[in-house]
């Protein structure tokens, strides 16, 4: 048997294309001895074979390929058992290696202990890439004798000295950990040596089939301010997001508790900081060997944490930053416009084109966009009315970076006139009486987007005017006395045609919206009916807001009662300038187009300066659903019938969000608290603050993450777009405790420092497939309820809360099997609760 082996090494070797000194022996697959080889076709593989280390050439998706528009062929560790192959480090980046040398090229130990990739063209040998360790005789031990390329479980590539004798480590030379490409794997350390000054910064790749150093760098500040940046790669560099412990102390934390709380995640990625006389530097553990994740820099500038899922044969996201794609800076090249809610998120400016589209269709946007005619303008002109130019006003966008002030420049014509006047000036903006201009290309031009970027601004691009014939003759042609006579008795008629549409439509409504003493605007998003009230009407109505209801993330809740007598709630939006703009925006413009019975009804708004934004509902004398499922003292326990109606109701609401609106809502924040009940205990859902408007061109809506833990659907743990089910798998875990009358997470006992819950929905799932639901059901009912009612609604639960939103139902779907017209399968267990159904405790630290 031991020449079996030997027998393999040879026939490889017979088969091959090209010849080696000598092929690597089966026994030691995942080292490279001195006088071996690796040719192009042949791996090392890790102990534990998780990894390979061989050459590729990646192809349009980042798999090998024989047929590729990648520059060459590269020295490479991947994953070796996941059937999508994922480099996880190249070597050459900068110089692939040809088609014509590949049989001539081979990874091998030289003369002086490097590992090296070398190219023999016959009677010379071209080194493409080395260790070059060969003069860093600080790492040599004295007495050393040989060196050897060994690939760790980690995945980590290293040199190391082959120390004969048994009882001494062998000493650590190079390794890939410390050349850290676009991926961090578990164990590999972003930061640096204090010692020898290494500093560990991974790049991006320049496109999808290019490892080539890209546009975009992440690496630890070694001045001591513990900061993380990540930077696009300028002279100098622009740092677009970045992360410390000491400015932003809440983010990692939550991260940790996300992880904590996810069980598909939970022990899996341990962040990690150490701070010593040696090193500094941030890693992660993963405490699941079976398990395959990464940390990556993508070539749009985004930080990702990527977990291999075996069901789905698919990387998924669990952690993205920023979260907003356009965030990072310059993603989209010059003389581009970035929207991320977009699933294209770069365009180029009107006018302008791609000034590579190969390469645009690969993620590599460096070099943005180009003019597709030239400006009349020239370096020796210096008269403004040598330029027949033309300014093309973007709006809601934000500005480019590098602005320069124009102190000269109070108007809008003066700051024109300045930009104007120099060639080289290429765009302006006037915010008061405050001229800003830009020279040169226009970077990290971003609309509104609904996730991060909040833009206000209006910024005049300069250009030719051979594409804008019209602007360009604006100011030359006057207009005839005829076409004055015409276009005024085409502008006349038009006006008496609204005045006769605003008399119909009164006529037709047969009232004005008048309450409370306030006027009858429309909001400006349709929706006529809805009160525009003054600030000092609602004081009036809320006696100075001395009654509160409630509180919430964005703002308190006040009791108040109108002239006529209606009682409202009025809701006082809190927190800065930016988060009250943005939820006033959200609520009135969700709520102000929709009516259904079982959608709170939004009577008016008040917008008086930048701290009075008040929003009107129909106030809800019952409360909301929380106060009558949880609380011990006080409460009106709701019979099974009620629940279930409750139940019926909010399906039903979230339906018509979902499916019957002009545009798809999605909620957002689907739990208890938002649920109110009326004198009836009609449920009626509340709290649009978070919902987020879909076109219905689309499908999903990249957004920041929001909503509220412990009804968190897992994919906004990615950061990635979101669709409905979001809001299907939080009704999910609010009909878990409709069932139960308690908490899904109900704590169990303290103790220091942490505390243990009782996780509701592994035990009715699981309790479900028994056929036990009567345990299920809140003890507080005495055994009144429907058992086929209690079991359909656990169906339900159980398919809301399926960890694939394919496998979830729509809600359309959920209502009918509510009401009894469709019936559902078994659930099968989600893999989330199937990694705590051993154990009937899941403990979380505080």
């Amino acid at each position: 048997m031991p020449t079996l082996p030997l027998f393999l090494g040879l026939l490889l070797l017979l088969l091959s294309l090209h010849t080696v000194p000598a092929s690597i022996a089966a026994k030691d697959n995942d080292t490279l001895l001195p006088g071996q080889a690796l040719a192009v076709g042949e791996k090392l593989v890790s102990s534990n074979g998780k990894f390979a280390l061989g050459f590729f050439q990646p192809g349009a998706a980042g798999n090998i390929s024989k047929s590729s528009t990648s520059p060459g062929w590269y020295l490479a560790i991947w994953f070796n058992k996941i059937p999508l192959l994922t480099p996880v480090w190249v070597a050459n980046r900068e110089r692939p290696i040809a088609g014509p040398d590949l049989r001539a090229t081979q990874l091998q130990i030289s003369g002086d202990g490097n590992l090296v990739v070398v190219v023999s063209n016959q009677a010379t040998q071209s080194v493409v890439w080395s260790t070059d360790i060969a003069n860093n005789s600080s790492s040599r031990p004295s007495n050393m004798t040989t060196s050897a390329a060994v690939l760790l479980g980690s995945g980590n590539l290293v040199v190391q000295v082959q120390d004969p004798s048994p009882s001494k480590s062998n000493a650590v030379l190079w390794q890939s950990f410390d050349d850290p490409t676009d991926i961090a794997l578990p164990g590999a350390k972003i930061g640096w040596n204090k010692v020898t000054g290494l500093n560990r910064v991974g790049v991006s790749w320049r496109s999808r089939t290019d490892p080539g150093l890209g546009a975009f760098s992440v690496g630890l500040e070694t001045n001591g301010t513990r900061r993380v940046m990540v930077s696009r790669r300028v002279h100098p560099s622009k740092v677009y997001w970045s992360w410390s412990p000491d400015s932003s102390p809440m983010q990692i934390p939550a991260l940790k508790a996300l992880l904590r709380m996810n069980p598909q995640t939970r022990g899996l990625v341990v962040p990690v900081y150490v701070d010593n006389d040696e090193e500094e530097y941030y890693m992660y553990t993963s405490q699941d060997e079976s398990s395959s994740t990464f940390l990556s820099l993508d070539t749009s500038g985004q930080t990702k944490m990527n977990v291999w899922s075996p069901a789905d044969q698919a990387w998924c996201s669990i952690y993205v930053q920023p979260v907003d794609p356009c965030r990072p800076y310059a993603t989209c090249g010059p003389f581009a416009v970035c929207t991320g809610s977009s699933n294209q998120p770069c365009e180029c400016m009107e006018t302008f084109s791609r000034t590579s589209p190969p390469d645009w269709e690969l993620g590599d946007r460096t070099r943005g966009c180009s003019r597709s005619t030239p400006l009349d303008c020239s370096g020796n002109r210096s008269s403004s009315s040598a330029s027949t130019d033309v300014f093309h006003p973007m709006e809601s966008v934000t500005l480019p970076y590098g602005p320069q002030s124009v102190q000269d420049a109070a108007t809008r014509s003066e700051c024109e006139r300045a930009c104007r006047s120099n060639c080289s000036c290429t765009a302006y903006s006037i915010q008061g009486s405050k001229c800003s201009v830009w020279h040169g290309e226009l970077f990290s031009v971003n609309k509104n987007d609904s996730i991060e970027i909040s833009a206000e601004d209006t910024l005049y691009i300069r250009l030719a005017a051979g594409d804008f014939p019209t602007a360009a003759s604006r100011g030359t042609r006057r207009p005839s006395v005829a076409g004055a006579a015409i276009a005024a008795s085409v502008a006349g008629f038009g006006l008496l045609m609204l005045i006769m549409l605003l008399l119909l439509l009164m006529i037709s409504r047969n009232r004005f919206n008048w309450c409370g003493g306030a006027s009858s605007h429309a909001t400006g998003h349709g929706t006529v009916g809805v009160v525009a009230f003054r600030y000092s009407d609602l004081c009036r109505a809320t006696r100075n807001f001395s009654e509160k209801l409630g509180a919430g993330g964005f703002g308190s809740v006040f009791k108040g009662v109108l002239s006529d007598l209606t009682s409202v709630a009025v809701k006082r939006l809190d927190g800065t300038r930016h988060q009250g703009e943005k939820q006033f925006r959200a609520e009135v413009g969700a709520l102000g187009q929709i009516q259904h019975i079982n959608l709170v009804k939004l009577i008016g708004f008040c917008c008086q300066g930048d701290n009075k934004r008040l929003l009107v509902y129909e106030h809800m004398c019952n409360g909301s659903l929380d106060s009558h499922l949880f609380q011990s003292k006080g409460r009106t326990v709701l019979d099974w019938r009620t629940r279930f109606q409750i139940a019926i109701g909010v399906a039903r609401g979230l339906s018509y969000l979902h499916q019957s609106c002009r545009e798809c809502i999605i909620h957002c924040d689907i739990k208890p608290e938002n649920v109110l009940l009326d004198e009836a205990f009609v449920p009626k859902i509340a709290d649009f603050g978070l919902a987020s408007v879909v076109g219905r061109d689309f499908s999903r809506v990249l957004t920041t993450f929001r909503g509220t833990m412990g009804y968190l659907a897992p994919e906004w743990l990615s950061g990635v777009a979101i669709t409905s089910k979001v809001d299907v798998y939080s009704f999910g875990m609010v009909l878990m405790e409709i069932v139960s009358g308690r908490r899904n997470a109900a704590s169990a006992d303290h103790t220091s420092g942490s505390y243990c819950v009782a996780y509701f929905p592994v035990q009715a799932i699981s309790k479900l497939h028994e056929g036990d639901v009567q345990s299920l059901v809140d003890p507080e009912l005495r055994g009144d309820f429907s058992l086929d009612e209690a079991e359909r609604v656990c169906k339900v639960a159980c398919w809301c809360i399926q960890d694939s939103e394919s496998d979830r139902p729509t809600m359309g779907e959920v209502v009918r099997v509510l009401e009894g017209l469709q019936e559902l399968d078994m659930p099968p267990m989600p893999r989330l609760l199937a990694a705590i159904t051993d154990s009937s405790n899941v403990e979380f630290n505080v």
